[in-house]
């Protein structure tokens, strides 16, 4: 399995915290992923997106089909998103759009197996790959990438 998880784009200050929108700098960091993406993404992969304004705002730059799913809103857990993902079962990627600290603790339990505070940067992607070896599953990291790297 292949889980993607990409931290909404950089948003306003203000209240309610749901409602709050991209800058234009966030615009700018999402269309830079969402054009890299767009190159490394399956056809396959499922989109999912957090209620949360910002996170819609940074999904809609990459021009695909997505699934608004309420359990992945900022108030979330790394529990809830994993199993949104169908996390390990899921044949196909998923790309989990979202918040800290919740996509940071869900690459630290994936990559740690111990559940930790880890920093997403804004608009960043983790990609992360689970393989099977002799009956045993490795996660590894296949890709980081930032706006200011892509290309």
């Amino acid at each position: 399995m292949e889980l993607i998880l990409w931290r909404h784009a950089e948003a306003e200050m203000g209240e309610p915290d749901e409602g709050r929108a991209l800058t234009a700098k966030g615009h700018k960091q999402a269309s830079k992923m969402a054009e890299w993406l767009d190159r490394n993404l399956p056809n396959s992969c499922r989109i999912l997106v957090s209620p949360a304004t910002r996170a819609v705002q940074t999904a809609e730059a990459l021009n695909r089909k997505f699934k608004i799913v309420p359990d992945l809103a900022p108030d979330s857990t790394a529990e809830r998103i994993l199993a949104a993902a169908h996390w390990p079962d899921s044949r196909e990627p998923v790309l989990i759009i979202g918040h800290q600290p919740t996509l940071g603790q869900v690459a630290a339990t994936l990559l740690t197996g111990a559940p930790q505070d880890w920093t997403i940067r804004k608009g960043n992607i983790w990609w992360i790959v689970q393989r099977e070896r002799e009956g045993v599953a490795e996660h590894f990291i296949r890709s980081v990438m930032g706006p200011d790297l892509a290309k």
